[in-house]
């Protein structure tokens, strides 16, 4: 996504500057190029001798250089990248934006910088006193309104021994901010995407359900990646809480016949299917109307709820159908099987007992199975990525 893209990675004086480090780095690999300019005080905790091997190219740190070859070295920088991030970004430098005061080569480029044309993402660093003082606060709110971008530090254990918000948010977070800066390719325009995500809940009695671990980050990735492509998205998902990625048309369901009732209305609009959630095989065949008081043991009965993915295979027309199957043993087995009985053209496979994989994660690892018998095994990665990484497939089948 970042390919020939040229970021400004601007470094302030703050103990975060050795997250920048690994920033230059997360972009470089995703295949920006890095222009790196650090204020004086940043250098105090990261050379720019780290910065230029990292990146390739010169570090910039003086308004008055003859070795820069040029007199207005400032503007050539606000206007030579696609996007500015700042990062880490101190309450001094905030201050000194927001009151338009340009004393050094990075606050002097971001002066020149033309926010029409260019995003630029601050990332502040600070201790938690200084983040809530009033005027950081309100210098804060001022360049949010002027239009810059935040990436909201992270509460935590400081460097200076406080807890609290002030930590500068994960490289990892950062660079996907950046990618979200970045209009995606419009492939799925003209289509509709209907994906189905998050668990249900099956009523016991008012206060109890039955239910499982499903967070529905898959879906509402999925959700999200295909609105950026140019699909139009129907989003149908159980309850979580997440909120519902913007421009998607959303409609919150709770029980797995609730979901079965939407999904089989909005069926004829979809050309692709994605059924990502984690519905409730069975429900309680008697529900309560008043909680039920403890005393002796409790014999609940359970029936099978409609199978929606089994329902959309058979009544399988033109549209493309995507199933999940989340396994603790026989992975490839028990998906193979899944892919065949329920009609699928792609079944995304993945094994719960993996680290960083399954519900509670913001990864996952996953393996791709194909009508032909084909499978693809992939690498951990972000719920997001693998999400672009789908829909990838997905615009081969089709």
């Amino acid at each position: 996504m970042l390919k020939d893209k040229t970021i400004l990675l601007g470094i302030t004086g703050g103990i975060a500057a050795y997250k920048s480090a690994e920033l230059a780095r997360l972009l470089i690999k995703e295949g920006a190029a890095v222009q790196v300019v650090m204020t004086a005080n940043a250098e105090a905790f990261i050379t720019p001798l780290t910065m230029r091997t990292l990146t390739g190219r010169p570090v910039y740190s003086s308004l008055f250089n003859p070795s820069y070859g040029s007199a207005t070295v400032h503007i050539d920088l606000a206007r030579e990248p696609h996007m500015v991030v700042v990062a880490p970004a101190t309450a001094n430098f905030l201050g000194k934006i927001a009151a338009g005061i340009a004393d050094d080569l990075l606050s002097t480029v971001l002066l020149a910088v033309n926010l029409k044309e260019r995003p630029v993402i601050l990332a502040p660093s600070m201790n938690t006193v200084m983040f809530h003082n009033a005027a950081v606060r309100e210098n804060i709110e001022l360049l949010r309104k002027r239009g810059y971008i935040f990436a909201d530090p992270l509460a935590g254990v400081l460097a200076c021994g406080d807890v609290g918000e002030g930590r500068m948010v994960e490289p990892a977070q950062l660079l996907q901010l950046i990618k979200d800066k970045f209009p995606a390719r419009e492939d799925y325009g003209g289509l509709t995407v209907l994906v189905t995500a998050g668990p249900t809940r099956e009523l016991l009695d008012p206060v109890r359900f039955f239910s499982n671990h499903s967070s529905g980050r898959m879906g509402y990735a999925l959700a999200r990646a295909a609105r950026e492509r140019g699909a139009r998205v129907l989003l149908i998902s159980g309850p979580t809480a997440l909120e519902p990625p913007p421009g998607v048309e959303f409609h919150p369901v709770v029980s797995a016949r609730e979901m079965y009732d939407v999904v089989m209305d909005k069926l004829f609009l979809a050309d692709v299917i994605i059924k990502t959630a984690a519905v409730a095989d069975y429900r309680p065949e008697e529900t309560y109307s008043q909680k039920i008081k403890k005393g002796g043991d409790l014999l609940v009965r359970l029936v099978r709820n409609p199978d929606i993915l089994q329902e959309l295979g058979s009544r399988k027309g033109n549209y493309i159908l995507v199933g999940f199957a989340a396994e603790t043993e026989n992975l490839l087995n028990n998906a193979h099987k899944k892919l065949a009985a329920k009609n699928l053209d792609l079944i995304v496979a993945n094994d719960l007992t993996e680290e960083g994989a399954g519900f509670t994660y913001e990864t996952n690892k996953v393996n791709l199975l194909y009508r032909d018998g084909h499978v693809e095994e992939l690498p951990l990665m972000t719920k997001y990525e693998l999400a672009h990484l789908i829909l990838e497939r997905i615009k081969i089948i089709i």
